[in-house]
């Protein structure tokens, strides 16, 4: 692992289509003030007070500054491109409102200058193209584009900010001069219009992906956004130190602190600053932050498993950024993993456990997994007189005979590599070859079967009465996978090879073990057995030709 990201899901939720006609009717009301004072001249009152322009302005660049740098610095962290371009966007407009506030009389010049007059609206509208950007492919398809230039956009625009006030402070053309009346003339009014719709872009696409996920940092982004735009048609109309000209001050500090607010919340509730800002990841960051988690978990459990090294990975987790509260969670799931994984192991195959758990079975969240044509050897083995015996014994003492074969049965054939299919009342299906390399599948069959009948022997003659085992072991191609839908599925090996062995077993005597040609064959060795010749079996339209093997101290 090289880098640690929070635990953070996107939240697919319905809208509150109640919160989103409010959220909408505040967004109007800035407009309508807006005409009103331009369409009632005698309204729009002039107001002018250095002291409160320059805290007002302050107040509000400082808190986007702060935003600029937490979600740049989530940004980094996950490497998220639209996070990344939002970031910019803060930063543009933190940096050029605070070079705004610095053009209140008395501050740093006894007059303000353009340079520092203009730096609003040239902020703004640099900012809506990050903004805008956050919506296209750049922060989808070629993500990738965006990350790269990552560095030289983030100190390329800094340099910008420090060159436009050192050419502010100095007075050097073009920003030397006194300021216009208003903060957007000439060329800045028409690329105002132009960021004004990108803003409106920005904002439509942060309200789609809103709807899509639900929560509340998307729809206080959208709102910031246009917030943004209204803030920036008002520097277009308005008059300075009028009404008008307060409006986008205070535009602009709402939309910083619709955000600071919204991230406040989001980070009180998921308890990391990745969190935070979880709503805005792209898909892809998404699928990562799944990925991380799901890898910090395995390691975690791996560790508690191991027994003491649990302290050295959460220190590793740490050292890559994740939170006391995530490691705290991580603890908390790989305990459960592990609880769970206790629980339900044992009614799987170890091998195909351990392949759910790399590679995950089935293609799809619907659709049954696909199975494996290969050739292995399937085994049988069935207690003879099983029926009888539970006719003539009650229930639980039936389940302590079983319990007491399966005891000594199924260490045998996991030590031969066998994959146990199913247990079937007194029967149980063992595969060979099920998964992994065994070109010696037919004698490990060969070799379980006779010590199963050796081993359980000293069972049965301990309880006299008690039924003895008879196996079928067969080879031949057949399918072998995880098989079902997403309800239930379950390790299957099918294919006639499969269901001849199941009849040879029928065919064995207590004690006996038969098996058919392709196994025979396998096994080469003559001596091992005798050869039964044709026999008949139920479901086989031929005779299948069968040998019976030697077991040392039986038949």
């Amino acid at each position: 692992m090289t880098r640690a990201y929070p635990v953070v899901m996107a939240s697919v939720a319905r809208p509150d289509t109640a919160r989103l006609w409010s959220v909408g009717f505040v967004l109007v009301l800035p407009i309508i003030g807006l005409a009103l004072l331009i369409a009632q001249p005698e309204l729009d009152m002039a107001w002018e007070h250095h002291p409160a322009h320059f805290w007002l302005v302050l107040t509000a660049a400082a808190i986007n500054v702060v935003l600029a740098y937490v979600t740049n610095l989530a940004a980094g962290r996950y490497r998220d491109a639209r996070l990344t371009l939002l970031s910019l966007a803060f930063l543009s407009s933190a940096g050029f409102l605070g070079l705004h506030a610095l053009a209140t009389p008395g501050v740093l010049l006894d007059s303000p200058n353009i340079g520092f007059a203009i730096a609003t609206p040239v902020g703004l509208i640099i900012a809506s193209v990050f903004a805008a950007a956050s919506a296209t492919p750049l922060a989808g398809p070629r993500a990738m584009d965006v990350l790269r230039v990552r560095g030289l956009l983030l100190w390329g625009l800094i340099a910008f900010m420090v060159v436009w006030a050192i050419f502010s402070i100095a007075q050097l053309p073009p920003l030397d001069g006194p300021p216009p009346p208003r903060e957007g003339t000439g060329v800045l009014d028409v690329l105002s219009f132009a960021a004004v719709v990108l803003y409106a872009f920005a904002a439509w696409r942060l309200f789609q992906f809103w709807r899509f996920r639900g929560g509340e940092i998307l729809l206080a982004m959208a709102a910031a956004v246009v917030l943004l735009a209204e803030a920036l048609i008002a520097i277009l109309v308005s008059r300075n130190w009028h009404a008008s000209w307060w409006e986008w001050h205070l535009l602009l500090l709402a939309a910083f602190v619709t955000i600071a607010l919204a991230a406040r919340n989001e980070y009180q509730r998921r308890g990391s600053l990745g969190g935070a800002f979880g709503g805005l990841y792209l898909e892809a960051t998404l699928a990562r932050v799944e990925r991380w988690y799901a890898s910090a978990v395995a390691s975690v459990a791996a560790a508690e498993a191991g027994g003491g090294a649990t302290d050295h990975v959460l220190d590793e987790l740490r050292r890559e950024g994740a939170t006391d509260e995530e490691l705290t969670l991580l603890s908390q799931t790989a305990r459960e993993v592990r609880r769970l994984d206790a629980s339900f192991r044992p009614f799987l195959p170890a091998s195909i456990s351990e392949r759910i758990r790399l590679r995950g079975a089935g293609t799809g969240a619907t659709s049954p997994a696909v199975g494996e044509e290969r050739v292995v050897t399937a085994m049988f083995a069935d207690l003879a007189g099983f029926t009888p015996f539970s006719e003539r014994h009650a229930p639980r003492e039936v389940v302590e005979m079983l319990n007491a074969y399966w005891a000594v049965a199924v260490p045998i054939i996991e030590r031969a590599g066998g994959t146990i299919e199913h247990f079937a009342g007194d029967g149980v299906l063992t595969v060979f070859n099920a998964d992994g390399d065994q070109p010696d599948h037919a004698r490990r069959a060969a070799r379980a079967a006779t010590e199963i009948l050796t081993e359980t022997r000293s069972v049965a003659d301990a309880h006299p009465g008690w039924p003895i085992f008879r196996i079928g072991i067969n080879s031949g191609p057949a399918v072998v996978g995880v098989i079902g839908t997403a309800a239930r599925r379950s390790f299957a090996a099918i294919g006639d090879p499969v269901n001849t062995g199941a009849r040879l077993q029928t065919a064995a005597e207590p004690g006996q073990v038969v098996v058919g040609r392709l196994t025979w064959e396998s096994l080469g060795d003559p001596a091992a057995g005798v050869p039964l010749g044709a026999i008949r079996v139920k479901g086989k339209r031929e005779p299948v030709e069968a040998w019976r093997l030697h077991v040392p101290g039986g038949g």
